[in-house]
């Protein structure tokens, strides 16, 4: 089922955690990137009352040992309005990277938060001069890595999330941040370090900014929603969690 079946805000969240979760997996163990990440390829598969995110549309995936093979233009991949911003630069060689799909994430929370008064609304285009990232998804390639770039490295940043959809602000905000400052340093090292000596010595970890877009950091921020917890599937990181919990007690 598609994401506009759900019916709560809690719901969404879940299927976004789950999301993370099933990307993380394939990234760690079979080593495949999706590539391809949207609102259209996050489905809801419905068992015994309870709602899971389905990560859908496998078609762009590759195997990470393969990343590099092939010519450049199969690099640029995705649906546009989800894209990582570095992706829509002319400049912009590749390779696709594990943190590249976490943006993609990203954008799919903050347009359906923004743009949808519930998962099967679509709020009409504002009268107004109110920005709500309409234009993603019909504007080209330049004006979208302006647009997103802005986005990931803006201080004091605050979507216009819809009234359903307010409990994402907090997810929103934190998860720029953690951008931001990845991006930050990111830039420090390419000026520090030559690109060739990075990837050699891996002085800065691109595919996860530095940790700034780890895993960890990403279960940190969405395990919980408005201060509920959201059921983490895997063993390790249900471990991992309860750890984090009994060390903040202690």
């Amino acid at each position: 089922k598609p994401l506009s079946s759900l019916k709560t805000a809690k719901e969404c969240a879940q299927v976004f955690y789950d999301i993370v979760q099933c990307h993380h997996w394939v990234w760690k163990y079979p080593r495949i990137l999706h590539r391809d990440i949207s609102q259209g390829n996050i489905m809801v598969r419905e068992k015994n009352g309870k709602k899971y995110g389905v990560l859908n549309d496998w078609d762009l995936a590759i195997w990470l040992n393969n990343k590099r093979d092939g010519p450049t233009s199969r690099f640029r991949t995705g649906t546009r309005p989800y894209m990582a911003h570095e992706q829509h630069s002319v400049e912009w060689k590749g390779p696709h990277r594990y943190r590249h799909d976490l943006e993609s994430i990203f954008y799919a929370i903050l347009l359906l938060s923004c743009l949808y008064s519930r998962p099967d609304e679509k709020l009409p285009h504002p009268k107004d001069e109110t920005y709500r990232y309409e234009e993603w998804h019909q504007s080209d390639d330049e004006f979208l890595n302006d647009k997103k770039y802005r986005t990931v490295n803006a201080a004091d940043w605050k979507p216009p999330v819809t009234a359903f959809f307010s409990g994402f602000l907090l997810w929103l905000i934190t998860l720029q941040r953690s951008m931001r400052r990845g991006f930050y340093e990111l830039g420090d090292a390419t000026q520090l370090v030559p690109k060739a000596l990075n990837t050699e010595m891996n002085f800065f970890d691109e595919d996860t900014l530095g940790g700034h877009l780890s895993y960890e950091v990403i279960v940190s921020i969405v395990h919980t929603f408005e201060q509920e917890e959201l059921e983490t599937r895997g063993r390790e990181w249900q471990l991992h969690l309860e750890n984090l919990r009994q060390n903040q007690v202690s």
